[in-house]
This record gives C-alpha cells, structure tokens and sequence, in this order.
C-alpha cells in the first residue's frame, strides 16, 4: 500500500496513494488507519485524490476508522472523491457520516471555522 501521513496542528492528514482500494491492501489499511486514528488527534483528513475505485473491503476499512474516531468525537472528513466513489458513497448512504471537500486546503479552512 502506497500512502503518506502529514500532521498539521494535531490535524493528521493521511494521504492515500493507490489507484484501487480493494481486499488485496485493506488490512494494511485498516491497520495503519487505526494506529492514526486515536482519541488526542482533533480531526483525520482521509485524501483519496488518487483513488479511483473501492471495492467493499476498502470501505470497511474506512468505516471502521469511523467508528473508531466517532467513540472519540473526533471528525474524519474525506478529500478528493472523484464522481464515481462519491456516488457510491451516496448509494450506500455513507454520505451521511462523512463530509466531502475538494482538496485538503478546503477541509482545513472548514475545521479552522468550526
């Protein structure tokens, strides 16, 4: 799995670089994910600006990085959705437990006003 994580004020930005998110890397995701996503950072910006397509493990590695941080109150926002994966968000009704930005310097800006 190819990724990057930046903190910026106790902001972790984990940057995920490979094209298809599917069962061959979701337990090294879910693995790194749950190292990040602990109850003394303020929020996790998860970028998929390279991701092209999920595949269901994928997203249960994402959904479990949720309900982790949700336990902790702590936000995790996603960047870079390109059509197709937001909208399969969408159809799963997962929209509704992430908010979705553009880029990373915009999901910053909207943590800075909350």
């Amino acid at each position: 799995m190819k990724y990057s994580i930046e903190n910026i004020d106790n902001i972790v930005i984990f940057v995920l670089k490979n094209e298809v998110v599917d069962s061959k890397i979701s337990a090294d995701l879910k693995a790194k994910l749950l190292i990040t996503c602990q109850p003394d950072i303020e929020a996790l910006i998860l970028d998929i600006t390279h991701v092209q397509t999920f595949d269901s493990a994928g997203i249960g590695s994402v959904l479990l990085a949720e309900r982790q941080l949700a336990e902790y109150e702590v936000p995790m926002l996603i960047v870079g959705a390109n059509s197709f994966i937001h909208e399969m968000f969408k159809l799963l009704r997962l929209d509704e437990l992430f908010d979705f930005y553009p880029n990373v310097e915009e999901a910053l800006k909207d943590l800075e006003n909350a």
